[in-house]
């Protein structure tokens, strides 16, 4: 059974704010009832949250309403800015909490696409990007800073933004006449073949190197643009070149394409993934359950396991579970999964859970944090269920027994449901060790 953490003296939200630590992460205030009425980002999460519980906050129009319900309030570490604001989209999306007004909508974060399979990439600004064919940066967590990035860049770089269908094949390309952007030296045209497939390709390349963090020397040259138009008196040029550095730089604030999925974006088909698992890892029916296990601790304190239960590709949060890990001492995952193997598997086999065996049960890791879990129905002396490992690096999938692991494309749907149930139970195990640290604070 999991862990009952034993209930202290409620300490009042303005207090518990005072304790938060000065560093970005996500805040969530919750009313009488538990439920949570507002998620907020911040820079600096001790000066926000507190912010709310001055006279300034309690008077202002915007925040009087929501300050007079605040009955408890949390917070979620992020490692950046950045990762705070995506963090707090996807949590008001999730629980839709009464006093955020926006991004409650449909709209997604954008990205930028370039098409790579076409013989002259396109370059596109994009809410809806492709699976396959591209190369996908992003999210990004402004509209306007990204479009203004892009045409910054097609300046120096000319490459086409437009919706052609190039192919150096059809000899009719060269009679077509080029759009107002070839004119002006943004675009090198080739849809009239002004340029090589080969040299447009070569104009590629250089914008991967910027988009993949190489854009300091084409900032150096803006800056010194900019110093030179100053010095001549060419304020104009001067604050054009400002703010392209500016939109350069902002570049740099996106998560990752991998480890931000907006599921808006990137649908998850829980049944195709089933269908799909069944097919990879040789199973004789299509799964219907799969349990994922994770372990959470800062420097080996704190320790937290956390189980979370999928039923047709779906989170059945019934079923969660969280463990206080108690017999492992320091810094040892391997331990930490043994125990929260043997407690959730004890506890089935003594008849105090429903269900006993999982289709698919899902460690957190590689081979060792697999093993460590293979050695615990060793001991119980049974027949584990279908056991894998998924390594978060590589997104590599081990299973017992098989030296090599499993490689899937990074757009199988079978896939993408196991990083669904490993994510979750990152976020589950997460969640617990926050708030046991919080409680140890508050001691």
């Amino acid at each position: 059974m999991s862990d009952i953490v034993p209930t202290t003296e409620r300490v009042p939200p303005a207090e518990k704010a005072r304790l938060f630590p000065p560093a970005p992460g996500v805040y969530l205030m919750k009313d009488a009832e538990g439920r949570v009425i507002y998620v907020g980002k911040a820079k600096n999460l001790l000066n926000r949250a507190s912010h709310y519980f001055t006279n300034a906050a309690s008077e202002y129009a915007r925040t009087a309403d929501l300050v007079k319900l605040i009955f408890d309030i949390e917070f979620v570490p992020a490692d950046s800015e950045v990762d705070a604001l995506l963090m707090e989209a996807r949590l008001v999306k999730d629980i839709q909490p009464r006093f955020n007004v926006e991004l409650k909508d449909n709209k997604t974060f954008p990205y930028l696409q370039i098409r790579v399979r076409e013989e002259f990439p396109r370059v596109e600004f994009t809410r809806t990007p492709r699976t396959r064919g591209v190369r996908l940066y992003g999210p990004f967590t402004s509209a306007k800073s990204l479009r203004a990035a892009i045409q910054v860049l097609q300046r120096v770089f000319q490459f086409r933004t437009c919706g052609l269908d190039i192919k150096s094949a059809n000899e009719q390309w060269r009679w077509f006449r080029p759009c107002i952007l070839h004119s002006i030296h943004q675009c090198t045209a080739p849809c009239n073949f002004r340029v090589s497939r080969e040299d447009y390709r070569k104009q590629i390349r250089r914008l991967f190197m910027v988009l993949e963090g190489k854009k300091e020397r084409l900032i150096e040259d803006l800056a010194a643009a900019m110093t030179e138009a100053s010095a001549k008196l060419e304020f104009e040029k001067a604050a054009r070149l400002r703010d392209e550095i500016t939109a350069l730089k902002s570049l740099g604030l996106r998560g990752d394409v991998d480890k931000d999925v907006q599921p808006e974006v990137f649908h998850i088909e829980p049944r195709k993934g089933s269908i799909g698992l069944r097919k990879v890892l040789a199973l004789s029916e299509t799964p219907r359950t799969i349990e994922g296990i994770d372990i959470a601790h800062l420097d080996g304190q704190d320790k937290v396991g956390s189980l979370v239960s999928f039923i047709d590709g779906l989170p059945f949060k019934p079923n969660y579970r969280r463990y206080k890990i108690k017999s492992v001492a320091g810094n040892d995952d391997f331990a930490s999964v043994r125990e929260v193997v043997s407690r959730r598997f004890r506890n089935a086999l003594a008849g105090e859970e429903e269900q006993i065996f999982p289709d698919i049960l899902l460690i957190d890791g590689g081979k060792g944090q697999l093993n460590a879990a293979r050695e615990v129905f060793r001991m119980l002396g049974k027949e584990p269920p279908c056991l894998i490992s998924l390594a978060k690096q590589e997104e590599e999938i081990y299973r017992p027994g098989e030296a090599e692991p499993l490689r899937l494309s990074r757009h199988s749907a079978a896939l993408r449901l196991l990083q669904y149930v490993r994510d979750e139970a990152h976020r589950f195990a997460q969640h617990y060790h926050h708030l046991l640290r919080k409680k140890k604070y508050q001691e």
